[in-house]
Order: C-alpha cells, then structure tokens, then sequence
C-alpha cells in the first residue's frame, strides 16, 4: 500500500512539476546538442528563438545553416552589445570549437525562426534541421515551452 502510493505521488509531481515537455537532445558526430527548445507564439507573431546548448567533444565545426518546416526561413543569430546599445544580427555561421561548448540563450546567440507559418503552441514539438560543416545534418525536436518559461532542467 505504501509502495503504490509512494508510486501515484511520483507520478503527479512528474507530471505537475514537469509540465509534459522537456528540452530535446540529439547526437551528431562528436556534437552533443542538449536543452533545445523555444517558446509559444501569439496568432500574426511571425518570429521566435530558438535555444540549445552544443557541446562538441570531437574536432572543430561549424554551424552552417538551420531548417524548419514551421518558418520559411531559419537564421543563425546573435544579440550584443555595441557601445550602449542592444544589437541583433545575422550570422554567416557559428564556430564549434574542438573540446568546447556553445550557448544558445535569450540575450546571446540563437536560432531566429522566420516568417512562422502557424502559431507555436506550448506542449507541440516542431523539428528543426541543423547542418555542420563537417559532422553532417541532424534533426532535433525543438520542445514548444510556454510564452516567458526558459527551458526545463530535469
């Protein structure tokens, strides 16, 4: 009797406390894509990041380029700082240092979907294609969290 009760309240705090969705983790190469995910969007919004962290334990990469079949287009990107000012723009590619990590975070270096061809909706999952220049492509399932929520550690 203990046992199952024991057993119902894990049950009910996994699923209060997580939510159903928790960030995707992918393996290409020696690339280890970990915490991807992005949030939920409003009817007409129209972009939205996209957030990962990309450990590479083998040779120096790049990230290339970046697909969706939920954007019409995917852009690398980066936000920083220029004198006073918050400035974001368009990346040619992201460096994958050998022995390294790469931080994909509000505020820093993301995915930018663009042209969002229908509303992102907290608890979907939408696959996004990433293309190195040495360890090939990968399909990650990007979680949908909820507008504001960063990702979800468990």
């Amino acid at each position: 009797m203990k046992r199952n009760i024991f057993i119902s309240i894990v049950s009910v705090c996994s699923v209060l406390l997580g939510g159903g969705v928790f960030a995707q983790n992918a393996k290409v190469g020696g690339l280890q894509i970990e915490n991807a995910y992005t949030r939920a969007t409003v009817p007409g919004q129209q972009v939205a990041g996209g957030f990962m962290k990309i450990e590479n334990k083998g040779a120096a990469d790049q990230l290339i380029s970046a697909s969706s079949p939920a954007a019409g287009e995917v852009q690398l990107h980066e936000m920083a700082m220029e004198g006073n000012v918050m400035k974001m723009r368009q990346l040619k590619d992201i460096p994958m240092p050998a022995g390294g990590a790469v931080e994909f975070k509000p505020g820093g270096l993301h995915l930018m979907f663009m042209n969002i061809k229908a509303p992102l909706s907290a608890g979907e999952t939408i696959p996004v294609k990433l293309k190195f220049a040495k360890a090939g492509e990968i399909e990650v399932k990007f979680p949908v969290n909820a507008m504001g929520a960063g990702v979800m550690k468990h």
